[in-house]
């Protein structure tokens, strides 16, 4: 099992910056990759951001250049560093674990953080 746990979030004018954490444990050798994902209200859950095992990193359209994912195998951490913030970036922000399943081949399991909100003001 993954435990995965955000903060970091708020309230942050258009234009400003943020920075999300999400802390994992439990069984946090069988990640294979980390992402973000949002949903905004009323609205579906969005892929944002995912980084590899090899660090490797992946970014949705809509943030990529003004978002950039990290992570410190250290301290079991991931990190959504978002810069230039516009209001549709408004969402609760759900960190995702990602760790292969061999009953499901080639589906692999997603653990979901319990969600952050951050809110961009115009």
């Amino acid at each position: 099992q993954v435990q995965l746990v955000e903060s970091g979030g708020g309230l942050v004018q258009a234009g400003g910056s943020l920075r999300l954490s999400c802390v994992a444990s439990g069984s946090i050798s069988s990640i294979n990759a980390m992402g973000w994902y949002r949903q905004g209200s009323g609205k579906q859950r969005d892929f944002v951001a995912l980084i590899s095992s090899s660090e490797n990193t992946n970014y949705a359209d809509s943030v990529k250049g003004r978002f950039t994912i990290s992570r410190d195998n250290a301290k079991n951490t991931v990190y959504l560093e978002m810069n230039s913030l516009k209001p549709e970036d408004t969402a609760v922000y759900y960190c995702d674990g990602i760790v292969a399943d061999i009953t499901t081949p080639g589906l692999p399991r997603h653990y979901w953080g319990q969600g952050i909100q951050v809110t961009v003001s115009s």
